[in-house]
């Protein structure tokens, strides 16, 4: 009798998980970091100095998440966070962010920035303007108008009514998708937000700023900006 002979089954491969680098250790970055790596994403974090300044703070504080370089961080990362206040992204290279998705979490404090000519152009949102000087980038408006005390504390699992939204505004499709499913995975509502543009309703004076809105809430918010 001839014996059949059955092929090995090829493994699955194991999906390599998304790598991000959260850029700041303020407030909101770390919370970012936190709830990324609690999403199963690899997570490196940076300041604007050695690594080695931040090890303590990120063995106590973001247990998980590994200090590096900034440079180390940007070029191992599939999605960059911008975590860090507002006035400092100007002495960001632009260069070493060129074709990275990039989720702008920053927001304009004039009172704490101090006024910062580039930002000014009230015609434009903070996010439109970030995205011209990181013109090889593609930049997504998210995580931004959450206080980083709630942002961690709102996290829900998909269908919990409770469940929180958050607004996704970029002009790359693709990018926008991708930081969709990884505000989803964070534990939130994603809202697709028409361009950068559409943005600015994410910022300070717009009507989804500081507010706790389900993904309902948040469209009606959307929808009355519009109109108006």
């Amino acid at each position: 009798m001839t014996e059949s002979i059955v092929p090995t089954p090829t493994p699955t491969p194991t999906p390599t998980p998304l790598r991000v680098a959260v850029l700041g250790t303020g407030h909101i970055g770390p919370a970012i970091a936190r709830a990324a790596r609690d999403a199963g994403y690899d997570v490196t974090v940076s300041a604007s100095g050695s690594p080695e300044r931040i090890s303590l703070i990120a063995q106590v504080v973001m247990p998980g998440v590994e200090p590096v370089w900034a440079a180390e961080g940007i070029g191992r990362a599939d999605v960059v966070v911008l975590a860090i206040p507002l006035h400092r992204f100007l002495a960001i290279d632009a260069e070493a962010l060129r074709g990275k998705i990039v989720i702008d979490a920053m927001n304009y404090w004039a009172p704490t920035d101090g006024t910062l000519a580039a930002f000014t152009d009230s015609a434009l949102g903070t996010s439109e303007i970030v995205q011209r000087h990181l013109a090889g980038a593609s930049v997504v408006k998210t995580l931004n108008h959450t206080g980083y005390h709630d942002l961690e504390e709102d996290r829900r699992p998909a269908g919990d009514p409770e469940r929180r939204a958050q607004g996704v505004a970029g002009d790359d499709p693709q990018a926008v998708a991708l930081v969709s499913r990884m505000v989803d995975a964070m534990g939130y509502d994603p809202l697709v937000i028409d361009g950068l543009a559409g943005g600015r309703i994410l910022q300070p004076g717009g009507p989804a700023f500081g507010a706790r809105l389900t993904l309902a809430e948040l469209e009606d918010a959307v929808e009355v900006d519009v109109a108006a």
